[in-house]
């Protein structure tokens, strides 16, 4: 498991779920790992457990001058960032006449404006570095559809897709790829989270959303973080190097392009 031996690969919301798991497995495919994360006492832990070549870097991505350090921390450590994958996000749900501005604000400075700056950042670096790189942005498939109660976070995971074709298409002249991966429903630290905001909406008891979502996937569950290992480590190798631009569903047969 030696994939991406020698790269080096800046991985931000870390410290748990899905980004965890990727930067583990990185880790094992023979990349140094910078965890990034908001929270740095999770993702201190994090990086320990992961062992020698990954390490833990604090990280706002709402926070222009953090993303500006952070980066810049990963570079002085790792000596250069190969791969990003940009996966902080936030969830949130209501009714469209509930909707708070503050909320909308938050969720897309972190969904929206946090995906664009840090690969604005991490791709300046690679630009001046001249050696190409691969992004990866966390979609989802909510992204893909809008739902009643989700308009804010459908609408913000749309926007990463979007974004994902606007900076494919600029950035592959400099021999960056950027795609995205579009999860279905994870089950997980994020989906307890939306779980519980379901229950609220739809007064449903704790743990019954989950059921039902489950039992709807084709695939027969829910999935989890290491369902999108394989996605994740594909698109930052050499073996995707002609794809440019593209969202990749890994969920479950969910959504049908």
């Amino acid at each position: 498991m030696t994939r991406l031996f020698g790269k080096s690969a800046f991985i931000t919301g870390a410290a748990q779920g899905i980004g965890f798991e990727l930067a583990k497995a990185y880790v094992a495919e023979g990349a140094k790992v910078a965890l990034a994360d908001i929270d740095q006492k999770k993702v201190r832990k994090a990086a320990l457990e992961l062992g020698d070549t990954a390490f833990a870097v604090e990280l706002d991505v709402r926070d222009q001058e953090s993303i500006n350090l952070a980066v810049e921390q990963a570079i002085d450590e790792m000596g250069c960032i190969d791969i990003l994958i940009n996966n902080a996000a936030l969830f949130t749900a209501a009714p469209i006449t509930d909707i708070d501005r503050d909320d909308y604000l938050n969720v897309f400075s972190v969904n929206v404006s946090g995906v664009l700056f840090t690969m604005q950042a991490v791709a300046r670096h690679m630009i001046g570095r001249g050696n190409g790189g691969k992004i990866i942005n966390m979609a989802s498939q909510a992204g893909r559809r809008g739902e009643p109660l989700v308009a804010v976070y459908c609408a913000s995971k749309a926007a990463v897709i979007s974004l994902t074709q606007s900076a494919g298409l600029n950035l592959i002249k400099y021999g960056i790829n950027v795609n995205a991966i579009a999860p279905g429903v994870v089950d997980g630290v994020h989906w307890d989270g939306v779980d519980a905001a379901f229950s609220q909406l739809e007064g449903l008891p704790l743990g019954q959303k989950k059921k039902t979502v489950g039992a709807a996937v084709p695939f027969g569950r829910m999935g989890k973080p290491s369902d999108l290992i394989g996605m994740a480590v594909f698109l930052a190798t050499s073996e995707a190097d002609y794809i440019v631009a593209q969202t990749f569903g890994v969920d479950g047969g969910n959504w049908m392009s």
